[in-house]
């Protein structure tokens, strides 16, 4: 009965055209390579954080500094960064709930409160960085005070998130515009740099580590990848999509998010790539020291010409405002999965502005505060990932899609690996590494 009302019900929305075409695959009635497209949305969503602004920092230091050597940082990064994606996918998928009301239902309230404000300080740092990075782009196109490109920002990115307003489709379609706009430039400013791809393909398949100093900023590479909030975004995505009926459709559509997740991280890992490649053949040579995101920019023009400068604002802008929305989707869904209250969006963006209009009115430099939330972020990664391990790997939550020996195994050395790194980078800014 259900089936046949699907087929007589004219979609009205974007949404519901989208909920409907996932069914028709589902059902069988639609194959071929383009049904995939209805798929596509929660794992590009969540891929913004990993072309975030301070991905944008951390791998023109890379480049500028050591040039291709820390490639391989970059790529293995990135496949641990798929590992937990599709983790955080198949929890949502498989039980119907996110990562945060799990923590809720299942352990012990102390631990609870605990972890929902090591989770909102974590969400509310990640959104400050991305926020105060989308604002630095607008100051450098349009030349204003950092209050000032502070406010367009805010202002766009409230507007964007209205989006939600009409369903799920808008917004995703939204996040893939704008990461299309990241990924783009990028390939575009890899037409403009003189590569040396003998050099790129060497150094992506073997690890070098030519000082400490290359450690740290490794460190760096691997601890802005896996990014708390998105670990519990993206199983409240799948969650809030289509339902599966059976375990037939349930199989289907965790394939297709695998699918998905491994060609959205795909593309993000090599837009990071792409960074640190186009860093090393415009600066490595000439600027080695470039470490912030507004002398790459200023230096890109009598390097490589005002093209690639403008390519670079453009990827620049697209990625802190996508992942400023980004990150107040997320602190929303980590509040309303912990505490079970929703607040509203207006709200959530207050919430994340006032912080870093008092870090930029005290006089920080937006470098400065972007380093400060990586920090914040590594504090509190371990309540996700190790949470997140633990669902999926418990027989009597995910029953037949419970992890396999050989995930949990992989989970766990990416998760001790990640927050061994974790600790390295925060032991080297406090200044007490010099053991390491």
């Amino acid at each position: 009965m259900n089936e046949a009302m699907s087929q007589t019900i004219v979609p009205q929305t974007l949404t519901e055209q989208t909920c409907f075409d996932i069914r028709e695959v589902l059902a069988g009635r639609r194959r071929g390579p383009r049904v995939m497209l209805s798929f596509v949305g929660p794992a590009v969503v969540a891929s913004i954080a990993y072309v975030d602004p301070g991905n944008f920092a951390t791998n023109i230091q890379a480049g500028a500094g050591y040039g291709y050597a820390l490639l391989w940082v970059v790529a293995i990064a990135n496949v641990v960064a798929m590992l937990f994606q599709s983790l955080s996918a198949k929890l949502g998928l498989v039980t119907g709930r996110n990562l945060a009301e799990l923590c809720r239902e299942s352990l012990p309230g102390p631990w609870v409160i605990v972890m929902w404000l090591a989770s909102e300080i974590a969400a509310m740092a990640t959104d400050l960085a991305e926020f105060v990075g989308g604002a630095i782009g607008v100051s450098l196109l349009l030349h204003l005070p950092m209050m000032a490109s502070m406010l367009v920002t805010a202002a766009v990115t409230y507007a964007l998130l209205q989006f939600e307003r009409k369903g799920f489709r808008p917004l995703e379609l939204l996040i893939v515009a704008l990461v299309g706009v990241i990924g783009l430039s990028y390939l575009a400013e890899l037409l403009i740099a003189p590569v040396q791809w003998p050099a790129v393909l060497l150094h992506t398949f073997t690890p070098s580590m030519p000082d400490r100093n290359a450690l740290t900023i490794s460190v760096g590479i691997v601890g802005a990848t896996v990014m708390p909030h998105v670990l519990f975004l993206h199983s409240g995505l799948m969650q809030n999509r289509v339902t599966p009926h059976n375990e037939r459709e349930r199989s289907k559509l965790l394939a297709f998010s695998n699918i998905e997740v491994v060609v959205a991280l795909g593309v993000a890992g090599l837009i990071n790539m792409a960074m640190v490649i186009m860093a090393s053949s415009a600066f490595h040579q000439v600027r080695p020291e470039i470490a912030s995101i507004e002398t790459a920019w200023h230096t890109l023009t009598p390097l490589l010409g005002s093209a690639a400068a403008g390519l670079f604002l453009a990827a620049l802008i697209a990625s802190g405002i996508s992942s400023s929305v980004v990150g107040t989707m997320a602190g929303q869904m980590i509040m309303q999965g912990f505490v079970g209250f929703r607040i509203p969006v207006w709200l959530r963006r207050l919430v994340t502005m006032v912080p870093a209009f008092v870090v930029v009115a005290w006089g920080v430099d937006a470098t400065s505060a972007l380093v400060l939330s990586q920090v914040v972020m590594s504090i509190a990664l371990p309540v996700p990932m190790v949470a997140l391990v633990w669902f999926t790997s418990r027989s009597a939550l995910m029953g037949r899609y419970r992890n396999s020996r050989l995930t949990t195994v992989a989970a766990v050395a990416g998760t001790v690996a990640v927050l061994i790194l974790n600790l390295i980078l925060l032991l080297q800014i406090a200044g007490i590494s010099g053991w390491i």
